[in-house]
């Protein structure tokens, strides 16, 4: 096939493009939109063409995917995930990366794995936050396993479910491929990946700082309260203990620490923000908030041990969850002339005061009898959602923007119930996955888990612009006859090629045209060559064919695969960090995928 104008400037615009990711000169969503625009400029698509990305099936998917996700995550729902994942991995990189990923792949093996990475993406940033583990240690690796993990089955990606469709060669209709003939190599594949990262991650893994979980306090309250020390659980031992009252301990007068939460492991019973008058009972395990050297002498009096980690208030006391806020008294407060003691801040407002500036002094210690007055500020730790009810409210003036969102818990199951009947639309109705995505995002905002506004605040525009952009170039590569044209150089100067160099040939050249055309295009382009060819070399054509398919999921070296695309922002990652990692990726999948056939077909 020659090579014509249209091909030449097509494939200069793919440098550019790749140019432009490398040196990010512009930002990658401006990439995609000047993809948008040039191409039909250049005649080598039609503005039909340019702008149907922004109403593909992909892209659409993704929108409606990420509010469902959003929605998961209003109501607790992603935090419950979080928690359970951080029950058994602790705060250990390695089990946190190869658990949300492993997890991840598995989900991908029975949707599209754009969905899984963004329903999951809200628990990975929670864990990250929680256990300082940089957000693109665990986000690159469970982007990579959610493409991965789309060949487990034949319906774990849109290469794979057209498989079947494309069996004929020559007027030859070959045997179909069963749901989990390709399961084997999908398996030894998902491991490979885990295993890469757990053995290489410190190199390849973009560089961060040790993570380190920032302290109760912000930056800005640092400065004036640093002397309010760190949060300890603290478990009473079952022998030596009687029950008593917290105003009897006198643990914040004599210890200058405060108890935020308690647990009765006999009756399940958690109480966040103790009143004085509750009760600790042998065996409770207690969150206290105080320098380590009066935990310690706590501890030592009264044989009680400690430990920095949160384990049983890990979901109650987290950052996500809540966190210490200073509120300064109003001149309208009704706080005004009471102490601490009468205001009863644990029983009605359900937030603990650590320490109360006024004038010049910080107090610590001693507080009940302290009276309030017009700009006291109060050093108050609670729940976010708490924090969200008393910024409406004149009493306090709160020098720092409320974190956190108000969670709708009660909406928990209504939107389980949106996923669950999207999926059901997809795996058994056969509706279009845009679609069946779409009622469910409808759905979660008609039933008020969202409102329509912090939908369309949950969307990451930027990751919607680069596909969208990239879409239309796949539609140029096909339509100048580009892609061809490189699938025959290739197929001519390779002859008649042993088996093995066969499957190389067509892994390679599948997974150059995934990078930048849709993966399903190239498997219908290139599943009928290959058959061809493999039917020229004396090898199996289905053989062939299932290459192309899992090939087609080898695409990682830069962030153009939606689910590359998506982590991107979250992740803080460049496109460098994608060739970085994706090198040694891309040449361990193709080793597995060539010994794979080799062994099981």
């Amino acid at each position: 096939m020659p090579i014509t104008p249209d091909i030449i400037l097509v494939l200069a615009v793919l440098l550019l493009v790749v140019i432009f990711f490398v040196f990010e000169w512009v930002r990658v969503d401006m990439v995609g939109i000047m993809v948008m625009v040039s191409l039909p400029l250049l005649g080598l698509v039609t503005p039909q063409q340019a702008i149907s990305g922004l109403s593909s099936n992909a892209v659409v998917s993704i929108i409606a995917v990420i509010i469902i996700g959003a929605g998961l995550d209003k109501t607790g729902v992603m935090n419950k995930l979080a928690q359970f994942i951080l029950k058994f991995a602790g705060h250990d990189e390695k089990k946190i990366t190869s658990m949300v990923s492993a997890t991840v792949a598995g989900i991908s093996g029975f949707m599209q794995n754009i969905g899984a990475a963004a329903l999951f993406m809200p628990a990975a940033r929670r864990i990250s936050i929680q256990t300082g583990v940089p957000a693109s240690h665990i986000l690159l690796p469970m982007a990579f396993c959610a493409i991965i993990g789309g060949t487990l089955t034949l319906v774990g990606s849109s290469p794979l479910i057209l498989l079947n469709d494309l069996l004929t060669v020559r007027g030859v209709s070959y045997e179909h491929f069963g749901m989990f003939s390709m399961t084997p190599i999908g398996i030894i594949l998902v491991i490979s990946a885990l295993l890469y990262f757990n053995l290489f991650g410190r190199w390849i893994l973009p560089y961060s700082k040790p993570g380190k979980v920032r302290g109760p306090l912000s930056p800005l309250l640092d400065q004036t309260y640093h002397n309010v020390g760190d949060i300890y659980e603290m478990i009473i031992p079952a022998n030596g203990f009687n029950e008593q009252c917290l105003s009897e301990l006198r643990i914040r007068s004599d210890y200058a620490c405060s108890v935020l939460a308690s647990y009765n492991p006999v009756t399940h019973k958690r109480n966040v923000a103790p009143r004085p008058e509750d009760t600790l009972c042998p065996g409770d395990t207690i969150a206290v908030i105080g320098e380590e050297i009066f935990i310690k002498r706590l501890a030592d009096d009264f044989g009680w041990t400690y430990s920095h980690e949160l384990k049983v208030f890990a979901d109650d006391l987290g950052p996500t969850n809540s966190g210490i806020m200073e509120g300064i008294v109003s001149p309208r407060s009704q706080l005004v002339g009471r102490t601490v003691a009468e205001i009863q801040l644990r029983k009605k407002y359900g937030v603990v005061p650590l320490a109360v500036f006024s004038g010049h002094e910080m107090i610590i210690s001693d507080l009940s009898d302290l009276v309030v007055s017009e700009g006291t500020a109060l050093l108050l730790h609670g729940k976010w959602s708490v924090f969200h009810q008393l910024k409406d409210q004149n009493d306090l003036v709160f020098t720092e923007p409320v974190r956190g969102e108000p969670m709708r818990e009660e909406k928990a199951l209504w939107a389980l119930g949106c996923l669950l009947v999207s999926l059901f639309m997809i795996l058994v109705l056969d509706i279009q996955l845009s679609i069946s995505l779409l009622f469910g995002a409808m759905a979660m905002i008609l039933g008020r888990v969202l409102t329509i506004d912090e939908a369309y605040r949950s969307v990451d525009w930027m990751t919607v612009f680069l596909l969208a952009g990239l879409i239309p170039l796949g539609l140029a590569f096909e339509n100048t006859g580009a892609a061809k044209m490189i699938a025959d150089m290739l197929m001519n100067a390779v002859g008649v090629p042993s088996s093995t160099v066969l499957l190389i040939c067509i892994g390679l050249l599948t997974s150059f045209f995934t990078l930048f055309t849709s993966n399903v295009g190239a498997t219908v382009l290139l599943v009928p060559l290959s058959m061809n060819l493999a039917l020229s070399c004396g090898t199996d054509p289905r053989v062939a064919a299932m290459t192309v398919a899992l090939a087609a999921s080898n695409t990682f070296i830069l962030p153009t695969h939606q689910v590359n695309a998506l982590v991107m922002r979250p992740a803080g990652l460049k496109a460098v960090d994608y060739l970085r990692a994706g090198a040694g990726m891309t040449v361990i999948f193709m080793i597995v995928l060539v010994a794979g056939m080799q062994v099981f077909f």
